[in-house]
């Protein structure tokens, strides 16, 4: 997800910020979630996957807002 931003700066906001911590968290898991579900390991319907994939979404959206906005 954050391709091209170094990886001690993630560790480091994860480590500062709690509520960055659990977004990045949250996202991890439910990309894990949809992933398996479109594999066919995990069975849901699509409007449970549709769900998942804009809640991903969100947590992604909120995780680069609290990442543009952190001084680098």
């Amino acid at each position: 997800m954050f391709e091209g931003q170094p990886q001690s700066e993630i560790e480091a906001m994860i480590k500062a910020d709690p509520e960055f911590k659990q977004l990045y968290e949250r996202h991890r898991k439910l990309d894990k979630k949809v992933t398996d579900a479109e594999l066919g390991v995990l069975p849901i319907d699509e409007t449970r996957l549709g769900q998942m994939k804009r809640e991903k979404l969100l947590a992604k959206q909120r995780l680069l807002r609290k990442y543009d906005a952190a001084p680098h």
